[in-house]
């Protein structure tokens, strides 16, 4: 990659604008993995309308935090996990928040390969442990296209499969839409009980992915960035662009990404809304894959799979190439991404080995990722308000105020889900 960005952006000149845009966009992979899928398409069937409101307010919160994680890695050239790798003292906190973060990383990745071994039965009938080990392949071989050939040929790749993950998902929509009013009646924040309340646990999980916020800040490093982090002067000097040019740009390609992950989740919630409420079986994928192909065809249905399948190859390289980045910032330890890909690999496989409801693993998964996110969230909206490492860049106190309050409100709905399973409540 040019040391001098500048250079590339005057041989783009039509369209340079356009140059600037695409981290988001695989970072917003990530809001449209296999496990969104299962808890938008279970909340959609077991509550009808009634979680809507989870779902916008998660992608509300998701544009704030996504901006401030890309902004961290194009003012200090440094991910999330460099900076906290070099602020962490000592060596057991900074090992133990690792550890954390590996967690949240394989729960992730489960859900990927799950959904990707999920969508290979419905659509050819392979056994659910061989499609684990080939969506595994195939994440690999995505791998390989971003260690060999760079990040923007990676984005490319994984635009090119969100087309796909956005066309699968929402196609239903247009042979059965969701009543208006229903929709909008979704829109008032309301709890039924402790299932929804996990549910909406598991849809924020899968929203405000803590591999997401991770990932975000190496990916604006590496396109922006190259080489030894510096000064954001000196980082500006290096490749040419003004920073603020940078974040003016960042800020629409988030706001893009999220536009299209908002609307395709809720577009997952609406379907199983309008056809699978009530129906019997569809509280799995394998169910809802089977109501759909009944109600509204056999297109729609495969689609829906297809979408599935693309969903977990696209969702399961960016998750490997943040569980990376994580260890190499925290641990100061490099691991080739391919053979890291195959150690994850190993806990998804052993769960569709021992025959564990894939559906519920999943769900389950994003829960995970939900009591993962205070841990990403709250060091983020701290190192972005700091003048010391931001400069002229650091948050406004009103952006400040609203990060805080999106940790404050997940924090929250984490503490009254544990209160709810332990007291049966």
């Amino acid at each position: 990659m040019p040391k001098n960005l500048d250079a590339v952006d005057r041989r783009h000149a039509p369209g340079r604008g356009l140059w600037l845009l695409g981290p988001a966009m695989v970072a917003g992979v990530a809001y449209l993995d296999p496990g969104n899928v299962a808890s938008n398409m279970t909340a959609g069937a077991s509550f009808g309308y009634l979680l809507v409101w989870v779902v916008v307010l998660g992608n509300v919160m998701a544009w704030l935090i996504q901006y401030l994680s890309a902004k961290l890695g194009i003012v200090t050239g440094e991910s999330l996990p460099q900076v906290l790798g070099r602020r962490i003292g000592r060596p057991w906190a900074r090992r133990a928040y690792w550890l954390q973060a590996e967690l949240v990383a394989m729960a992730t990745d489960i859900a990927e390969v799950i959904g990707g071994a999920v969508a290979l039965n419905l659509l050819f009938g392979v056994p659910l442990v061989w499609g684990g080990a080939i969506t595994g392949v195939v994440s690999m071989l995505l791998l390989v296209v971003q260690s060999r050939r760079g990040a923007r040929a990676f984005e490319t790749v994984l635009i090119g499969l969100l087309v796909i993950i956005a066309v699968g998902f929402t196609f239903g929509l247009f042979f059965a839409p969701p009543a208006a009013g229903s929709v909008v009646a979704g829109l008032v924040p309301r709890f039924e009980g402790t299932n929804s309340v996990l549910l909406a646990a598991s849809i924020l999980g899968a929203t405000i992915m803590p591999h997401a916020i991770y990932a975000h800040s190496a990916l604006t490093r590496d396109r922006f960035a190259p080489g030894t982090p510096a000064t954001a002067a000196g980082l500006e000097e290096a490749r040419g662009i003004s920073t603020p040019r940078l974040l003016r740009a960042t800020r629409w390609d988030v706001t893009i990404a999220l536009a299209v992950a908002g609307t395709v989740n809720l577009a997952i919630l609406l379907l199983a809304a309008a056809n699978l409420a009530g129906v019997d079986g569809t509280d799995s994928l394998e169910g809802a894959y089977a109501a759909l192909r009944n109600g509204l065809g056999p297109l729609v249905a495969t689609l829906f799979a297809v979408g599935l399948l693309a969903s977990g190859l696209a969702s399961t390289s960016v998750g490997a190439y943040a569980g990376a980045e994580i260890m190499h910032g925290l641990l100061h330890v490099r691991v080739p991404l391919l053979a890291r890909r195959l150690v994850t690999l190993l806990p998804a496989l052993a769960i569709l080995a021992v025959g564990i409801d894939p559906t519920l693993a999943l769900v389950l998964s994003q829960v995970v990722l939900s009591f993962g996110i205070p841990f990403a969230l709250v060091p983020l909206i701290a190192l972005t308000a700091n003048r010391d490492l931001l400069g002229a860049h650091r948050n406004r106190r009103l952006t400040s105020v609203a990060g805080i309050a999106a940790s404050v409100f997940l924090i929250t709905l984490n503490a009254v889900l544990l209160w709810l399973v332990f007291t049966g409540g």
